[in-house]
């Protein structure tokens, strides 16, 4: 009986967990979110909120990250605020992938799309495969992704 119940139990847990994970319909609808935010109240107080780690905007490992355009530097980052203020479009992923530079290419463009690549999972610390929504907004890209499993 308790094996029973810890396994109904762990299945629960594991079911729930996966459940929350989220999607990419959710990494576009925090895009559009914070572009509508940007709008109404100015890239500014975005960034308040994205560096406050505002719920809206910051979800476990799925948050919106921001970079001025057409340069790339980054403006705002919840988890690593050692990049703010930091040209990285010459810095590859750990595969070699110049996703910084794809990213601008896209929202100069396209003002909008996907970009895969790999990246430092805050909610783990490992460096896992990523996809990431972006959006241009005036003069700053915003940028959020999904940690594909």
């Amino acid at each position: 009986m308790k094996r029973v119940l810890t396994a109904t139990l762990l299945g629960l847990a594991i079911g729930s967990a996966s459940a929350s994970e989220p999607t990419a319909k959710d990494a576009i609808a925090m895009v559009e979110r914070g572009a509508a935010f940007a709008k109404a109240n100015g890239k500014e107080a975005l960034i308040k909120k994205i560096t406050a780690k505002d719920p809206d905007f910051v979800q476990g490992s799925m948050y919106i990250y921001v970079r001025d355009f057409p340069a790339g530097v980054n403006i705002a980052h919840p988890y690593n605020q050692s990049i703010v203020g930091k040209d990285l479009n010459d810095v590859p992923d750990v595969n070699g992938k110049m996703y910084r530079r794809d990213i601008m290419d896209i929202a100069k463009k396209e003002g909008k799309g996907w970009v895969d690549y790999m990246y430092k999972n805050p909610d783990n610390g490992k460096v896992e495969a990523k996809t990431s929504y972006l959006m241009r907004v005036d003069d700053v890209v915003l940028v959020a992704g999904i940690y594909k499993k």
